[in-house]
């Protein structure tokens, strides 16, 4: 058998960009939203059309059988860089790449991966980087789903965790991460992974990520990566990766799907820590499929309007809502009493976001009661949409937390947690008003 030329193997077939992109005018760099219109795509490779196309196909043709060598030689990892071409719909296609190239730039990270859930990213970092006595330490309150998943599910297979609040101070973490260290060594493990929320669902607590990462720096070797949740603020009123996060994940359900028609999720951050996600992601699936990455194209072009009206109404609606007899309370990052939470909130955060959690005088049936009369603003858990939500986490969300725990995480069942949506400010909070008087 002929040897493969050289040419054949060190210069890869261009594939869906072969031309340099413009990302820059004048020396002055093109901001996100601009860059959403058209990055990481070229017209030309789909017959001029100015829209990617939904690319339905589970395989791809190589050019050569160099190429296809190539290619696999990056996705079997007997070669550094990952495919350099189109492959097998389990492992990449047009619309996710095009996708995971604009998600990475709201973050500023190096590269991105997408999934078919938030859930399914969560899963397959955290699998990445555990095995059998490692230790995760991870933040609280955490969704439901993703905390059930450290403490019931990596359990099986002889993962541990130890949690702490959000708002810890640097004293705080230190003695967490001893902890975390001195189980790990007992079972023969390591700390994998710092996984944070911020903000927490459904309270909005913060986590400060600086302080985190000052402690982990001193406490605990560089592989051990710091990940956050950013899914209530990103990715436009927060920036983890510049506070010292090394992996943003979010719901693209959420904020930047933004029309409650879809579900998927991504992670985001440097390539050495993208690789080992991406290789599990290869073998185990839960690539999102190209109809939703097509879908999630058309969201992140008006991701930033959406999600600036959106904030705008929730900051009226919650100056409304602060002032009501019947409210005891709101968990608003606009309107934050706590010194150390607005500490945090003034170097982390860009916004308040248009999630928040409101505290009604009484229990589950007042929640009850002002839920079930509501009239434009819909009875549904899930959140960032175009429309305003409102959900009761205790009996709801984060009903598989036992009961002492989430009363200890502030998740009781006076909490009522709602996500504004765009429609007009003045009629969320006549909704609001009319449902407040059947409490």
């Amino acid at each position: 058998m002929t040897d493969i030329p050289v040419d054949a193997t060190d210069t890869p077939t261009p594939r869906r960009k072969p031309k340099p992109e413009r990302t820059e005018i004048g020396g002055r760099p093109l901001k996100p939203s601009t860059l959403m219109m058209g990055h990481g795509f070229d017209p030309e490779l789909s017959e001029g059309s100015l829209k990617a196309p939904i690319f339905l196909t589970s395989t791809f043709a190589f050019p050569s059988a160099a190429d296809g060598k190539r290619h696999f030689e990056g996705i079997t990892g007997q070669r550094p860089g990952g495919a350099e071409g189109l492959v097998y719909s389990r492992f990449n296609g047009p619309n996710q790449e095009i996708l995971e190239d604009r998600l990475a730039i709201w973050d500023g990270a190096e590269d991105a991966l997408t999934f078919s859930s938030g859930m399914t990213a969560i899963c397959i970092l955290m699998m990445a980087y555990v095995s059998t006595g490692d230790v995760i330490v991870h933040s609280g309150p955490l969704y439901a789903a993703s905390e059930g998943f450290v403490s019931k599910v990596l359990s099986k297979f002889g993962v541990t965790y130890v949690d702490f609040p959000a708002g810890a101070s640097r004293e705080e973490l230190d003695a967490v991460l001893k902890k975390a260290k001195d189980q790990a060594a007992e079972n023969g493990g390591k700390v994998a992974m710092i996984y944070l929320e911020s903000p927490g669902n459904p309270t909005n607590a913060l986590v400060d990520i600086e302080a985190v990462k000052e402690a982990r720096d001193a406490a605990l070797d560089w592989s051990c990566p710091i990940a956050i949740d950013n899914t209530f603020l990103g990715p436009i009123w927060q920036r983890p990766l510049e506070h010292g996060a090394d992996i943003v994940a979010y719901s693209l359900t959420k904020y930047v799907g933004g029309h409650s028609d879809l579900v998927a999720g991504s992670i985001a951050g440097a390539k050495k820590w993208m690789d080992p996600v991406r290789a599990l992601r290869n073998t185990m699936g839960g690539i999102v499929d190209p109809n939703t990455a097509w879908m999630l194209l058309r969201s992140l072009e008006t991701v930033e309007l959406r999600m600036e009206r959106a904030g705008k109404n929730a900051e009226k609606v919650c100056a409304f809502l602060a002032s009501h007899p019947k409210v005891d309370g709101l968990g608003y990052l606009g309107m934050i009493e706590d010194e150390r939470q607005k500490d945090i909130y003034n170097r982390h955060c860009l916004g308040a976001g248009s999630t928040f959690s409101v505290f009604l005088k009484g229990g589950e049936a007042e929640c009850f009661r002002f839920l079930d009369n509501l009239t434009i603003a819909k009875l549904a858990v899930s959140l960032g949409g175009t429309e305003t939500l409102a959900s009761h986490p205790a009996s709801m969300t984060h009903l598989s937390v036992p009961h002492a725990r989430r009363q200890t995480l502030g998740i009781t069942d006076s909490l009522v947690r709602i996500s504004i949506g765009i429609e007009d400010a003045d009629d969320l909070i006549a909704d609001f008003e009319q449902a407040l008087e059947h409490v």
